[in-house]
């Protein structure tokens, strides 16, 4: 595949986290039933983790290695996800979407891809290249083919605002709808270091609903045709999970 390629790099830095996570899942349930047969003494993490997956919640210890979520349910979903989505990309090939949800450092995926893109072009300079965006029309079914360029990500949910589709920008929320599922966005970079279109709003990233610089990730152009301050009023984001 390229071991030297950035996205491969990154791939395997990934890989070597969930492998420790289901390393951790696996050890702790198979101590778990010996300690409740009384072959081995009942530890604190043992005793944390029984006591927490009774009550449908995740385990201090798998939390301190993966990932925050509200219930053990969400939480295993994503695990199976996550590795589903890993191993395709091992063993069948890059995939032509990808899952921003599903990577443990969403920001060196992006920086793997602005590095990826300057090598294409010769002259180009990782300083000089930011990250772009375009909002496509598609959602994942619709998508059949990697783009010449970039990535196309999906999975994210646009919060405090609605979109519209078929002019690709941000509109007024409906009623009763507190989230909206966004379309596929074509990640890409240029060579540009000049300040941002003042029309467009910039409209912040993050991994979980609770909105920290823990959990930022990056900024997304969107169109508007109001001015971009009404958006930020209204706290607009895109959020990579909701639950």
């Amino acid at each position: 595949m390229g071991h030297l390629q950035p996205l491969n790099i990154f791939l395997k830095q990934e890989i070597d986290r969930m492998q420790r996570v289901i390393t951790i899942v696996r050890v702790t349930l198979h101590d778990l039933k010996l300690a409740i047969d009384g072959t081995i003494i009942m530890s604190e993490n043992l005793r944390d983790a029984l006591d927490n997956l009774f009550d449908a919640r995740v385990p201090k210890r798998w939390v301190k290695f993966s990932w925050q979520s509200s219930t053990i349910g969400f939480w295993f979903t994503e695990l199976l996800e996550r590795n589903m989505q890993f191993s395709s990309w091992v063993f069948t090939g890059r995939p032509v979407l990808f899952w921003m949800t599903g990577f443990f450092n969403p920001q060196g995926f992006l920086t793997a891809m602005r590095q990826e893109v300057t090598r294409a072009h010769k002259g180009w300079a990782l300083d000089t290249v930011a990250l772009h965006n375009d909002f496509t029309k598609f959602f994942k079914e619709d998508i059949n083919a990697a783009p010449p360029e970039g990535v196309y990500v999906y999975g994210l949910y646009l919060d405090g605002a609605s979109w519209d589709r078929r002019q690709c920008r941000l509109c007024e929320s409906h009623p009763k709808v507190l989230n909206i599922v966004l379309p596929i966005v074509h990640m890409y970079a240029i060579s540009s270091t000049g300040p941002k279109d003042p029309k467009l709003y910039q409209c912040p990233v993050y991994k979980k609903p609770n909105r920290t610089d823990l959990t930022f990730i990056t900024t997304v152009l969107m169109k508007t045709t109001q001015n971009p301050d009404h958006w930020i009023l209204r706290g607009v984001a895109a959020l990579c999970d909701i639950k």
